[in-house]
């Protein structure tokens, strides 16, 4: 039997694993995870180290993004990993988006941090190809790629004496008084004191492996990205994002300096109809079966009618999607939208048809399961990890 076995390779479960390892050290910990590391959301995102400026004060959100920006910046430091500080600008283009920008200055200052308002003068003598009427810079927001993160935090698990499992699914789970029994679809099952499951867009199902997955369900929402030309790689210093719309958990489609040099655009958020399905048009139709057969996303769907079908339009038509960017950089064209890999986001749904807007968690006496983490996951995977292995120690 070992202490701890973690289901998720991605960001959050190996966090997990290498702080489990550091407050206990000597102890077994395996990470099981059914393809690679950082395969799905950790691997498919915008790189963004952010700051904490749009989630409510006083929420999980808004206390561990705040620790996992320092956290993340610190750890790349000593890991060598490279990472840069742009900073952020948010761009209100509207009028009616004016109001909205104010009530995220004053969200960013409760969470502490030290927005910046410019006019629109001041705006394009920051970013001379940025059009906006007003805007708020975030400098704490930084850039870095997640996958180096994880493969040296899978480096400090595998040093402190972790294992790693790869091609390892988990088809059962079974509880009793002493521990936890993992079944996996090759191989023999594994015997733990204590199970984490990170298990991102799978979270339901794992969940409810353990019995304990009713209530809600995971939804795809599908993220497509562009890429500027290398001839572009210039056009902006910042990150540049819209306002959001009200009533969404999307941040709009943005401009990022990438850490490689380039600039993407995007992500978009369209329904996904295969939660692993990053391909234009996949489909998957077990997926779909159980999206159409749970009772949140039949209810969910009235309120997000209209701005369902404007994403999947511009998802269809390109000059839609450009027309989003061209809000606050008009000079960019069709030609300036080059092919770059899609995301997904894993959205936890509750049975009336509203989105969690927090991280949730799931708990038995020898489990822990995380079945709501989107975005800022990546940033505060360190400060999630601490909050896991607090919530293992007191079962």
């Amino acid at each position: 039997m070992i202490d701890l076995v973690v289901v998720g390779g991605g960001i959050v479960g190996v966090a997990t694993a290498m702080t489990y390892l550091e407050r206990r050290p000597g102890a077994s910990v395996v990470v099981v995870e059914k393809g690679a590391l950082a395969g799905q959301q950790t691997g498919h995102n915008s790189g963004v180290i952010h700051a904490g400026v749009y989630y409510q004060p006083g929420s999980l959100k808004a206390r561990l993004c705040r620790a996992g920006s320092a956290w993340t910046k610190r750890f790349c430091a000593e890991e060598g990993i490279a990472f840069r500080v742009p900073g952020k600008l948010i761009v209100a283009t509207r009028p009616a988006e004016l109001d909205r920008l104010a009530g995220l200055e004053g969200r960013a200052v409760a969470n502490g941090l030290r927005p910046q308002r410019l006019d629109a003068a001041e705006l394009r003598r920051g970013e001379p190809h940025v059009r906006g009427l007003a805007a708020i810079r975030v400098a704490e927001s930084g850039i870095v790629s997640y996958p180096g993160v994880v493969e040296a935090m899978a480096r400090r698990v595998r040093d402190a004496g972790g294992g790693i499992r790869l091609g390892a699914e988990v088809v059962g789970i079974g509880e009793d008084e002493r521990g936890v029994t993992v079944e996996m679809a090759t191989g023999a099952p594994i015997r733990a004191r204590r199970l984490v499951a990170c298990a991102g867009i799978q979270a339901d199902r794992v969940a409810r492996l353990a019995g304990i997955g009713d209530g809600f369900a995971m939804v795809a929402f599908r993220g497509e990205y562009y890429r500027l030309p290398e001839a572009r790689s210039g056009l902006v210093s910042s990150m540049i994002y819209p306002v959001p719309e009200p009533g969404m958990p999307f941040l709009g489609v943005h401009l990022t300096p990438m850490i490689d040099g380039g600039i993407t655009v995007g992500p978009n958020a369209v329904l996904g109809l295969a939660r692993e399905g990053y391909p234009k048009w996949s489909l998957d139709r077990r997926d779909v079966a159980d999206l159409v057969c749970f009772r949140g996303f039949r209810r969910m769907i009235p309120g997000l009618l209209r701005t369902g079908l404007g994403e999947q339009w511009n998802s269809v038509v390109k000059a839609g999607y450009l027309a989003r960017i061209r809000r606050y950089c008009p000079e960019l064209g069709l030609a300036d939208l080059l092919p770059h890999a899609a995301g997904i986001r894993a959205q936890a749904v509750l049975e009336d048809g509203s989105m969690v807007e927090d991280f949730m968690f799931r708990s038995t006496p020898r489990q822990v399961h995380v079945v709501n983490a989107p975005s800022p996951a990546a940033t505060s995977a360190r400060p999630i990890a601490e909050a896991i292995c607090g919530r293992v120690a007191a079962r």
